[in-house]
């Protein structure tokens, strides 16, 4: 990748869409992106927003927003977490529904890693119902686990820029240092990228949020990405599934 030097290749941050990508008719979309940890779906997500100018509604980063403004609903946040409980779904909800007031998400809304759990997504249909915007897919990222373990733990960061690099997408040999800083520091492993760690994390994941895939297909919203490929691959595939919501959306209206 550019500017990276000799070092370790930067892992791919949402940049730079394949000019094969279709240039059609989406005009607004209220989605669900699901997938596992390590399935690629953030990376998805800063590409629709790029694309179709649609924005993405990440939980936390709303609660870090809202307990930096000290709204309401992050007070009570910040309550939550100081004392080393989780913030409750009514929070979380309250801090969305706030969001989906906004005048950009007119158009729609990408929720990445929201929900996770039944109780939340049962939530999450009755919000979105009461509000009159439903939603119009839950796009479900599969990847086989063994890949996923193997492309968080190659992940290592530099703790003086911030910028993340995967060993397995770089030469035999390469240095493990940040050649884009002028000392050259030595690149870390996070303790959350660290494959036991990864590997409770994917438990968790089949546990609680993979059952979710029968929920949403019983309301017949979920469509499936194999995303077992090349970044720009999955992009491709993931705007060609969107181009079809149109035509779907008119179907059920219909229907």
């Amino acid at each position: 990748m550019a500017g990276c030097g000799r070092g370790l290749k930067q892992a791919p941050a949402g940049r730079g869409l394949t000019p094969a990508a279709p240039t059609g008719s989406v005009s607004w979309m209220r989605i669900v992106l699901m997938g596992a940890p390590g399935s690629g779906k953030g990376t998805q997500s800063q590409r629709l927003v790029e694309r179709f100018g649609i924005p993405q509604i990440s939980t936390g980063d709303l609660l870090r927003s809202a307990v930096a403004r000290g709204t309401e609903y992050g007070v009570r946040a910040k309550a939550a977490m100081d004392s080393g409980q989780l913030v409750v779904d009514e929070i979380v909800l309250g801090i969305i529904r706030e969001r989906l007031a906004e005048r950009d998400t007119e158009r729609g809304f990408i929720l990445d890693g929201f929900p996770r759990n039944f109780a939340q997504a049962t939530a999450l249909s009755s919000l979105l119902g009461t509000l009159g915007r439903p939603l119009d897919a839950v796009v479900l990222f599969e990847v086989d686990y063994a890949e996923i373990v193997r492309r968080i733990s190659g992940r290592r960061s530099c703790q003086q820029c911030g910028r993340v690099f995967n060993i397995h997408a770089s030469p035999a040999g390469t240095p493990a240092h940040c050649e884009r800083c002028d000392d050259q520091p030595t690149l870390v492993q996070r303790a959350d990228d660290e494959e036991s760690t990864v590997r409770r994390r994917l438990e968790v994941y089949e546990q609680q949020t993979r059952p979710l895939a029968d929920y949403y297909a019983a309301q017949g919203l979920l469509r499936t990405i194999d995303a077992n490929a090349s970044v720009d691959e999955v992009t491709v595939r993931l705007f060609a599934l969107l181009e079809s919501l149109p035509a779907q959306r008119l179907l059920r209206n219909a229907s």
